[in-house]
């Protein structure tokens, strides 16, 4: 069984910055990938951000240049640093690892950006 941690959310003003922090612990696993994800009220599900094993990154389009994921593979960790915050980043915001035997999700945690 794996469980995954996510800190870092809380309530910002337009412009400001969060970081979100994840935390794995539990089985041993081997990490194919970790993600960011978020979901807003009314709306489905969407990945911000992605990084494999091999420190590889993708982004989504509304977050590209705002936002950076990183990783620490000894701690097994993923971060998200988010910049700029607009209102319309404020969702609940998940973490999900990936590993060889399934997939697994935080259990969030709200990020609002007042205008």
């Amino acid at each position: 069984q794996v469980q995954l941690v996510e800190s870092g959310g809380g309530l910002v003003q337009a412009g400001g910055s969060l970081r979100l922090s994840c935390a794995a612990s539990g089985s041993s696993f081997v990490i194919n990938y970790m993600a960011w994800y978020r979901q807003a009220p009314g709306k489905q599900r969407e990945l911000l951000a992605l990084i494999t094993s091999g420190g590889g990154t993708n982004y989504a389009d509304s977050v590209k240049g705002r936002f950076t994921i990183s990783r620490d593979n000894a701690k097994n960790t993923v971060n998200l640093q988010m910049n700029s915050l607009k209102p319309e980043d404020t969702a609940v915001y998940y973490c999900r690892l990936n590993t060889a035997v399934g997939g697994f999700w935080g259990q969030g945690t709200q990020v609002t950006v007042s205008s």
